[in-house]
């Protein structure tokens, strides 16, 4: 279970990177948001911005899950949230294979997949 809490970490790690560099106005916003724009507007890095927060929120669920670090000491938080976490992960799957962002399905589908396949074991243990 840990090397699939690690490889769920490095892919949150790698997504923050990612959305810093859209906050910081760099042309990948064909990859995310649904695609329709190459550098983000103010609105949509705020978006980000949120992303970054939630990815945090993310980890600390994962690593307080497989026992890692006691951040979510509440079991029953613990618990519900991984499964809402489970859940959001594959509702991404679905929202990024509907994308019109060629770029998007390619990467995100993926990456959104292996999160939430991530997140299902991980709550399951």
């Amino acid at each position: 279970m840990n090397i699939l809490t690690y490889a769920g970490l490095f892919i949150l790690l790698g997504l923050t990177v990612f959305q810093i560099l859209l906050v910081m106005g760099r042309p990948y916003g064909e990859f995310a948001w649904g695609g329709q724009h190459k550098v983000l507007p103010v609105k949509l890095r705020l978006g980000s911005v949120l992303a970054i927060a939630l990815y945090g929120v993310f980890a600390s669920f994962l690593v307080s899950k497989a026992d890692l670090v006691n951040v979510v000491t509440n079991q029953s938080v613990l618990n519900n949230g991984m499964w809402a976490f489970t859940g959001y992960f594959m509702l991404g799957v679905a929202m990024n294979l509907i994308s019109r962002s060629k770029k998007e399905r390619a990467v995100m589908v993926p990456i959104s997949l292996v999160l939430a396949i991530v997140f299902l074991v991980v709550a399951l243990n």
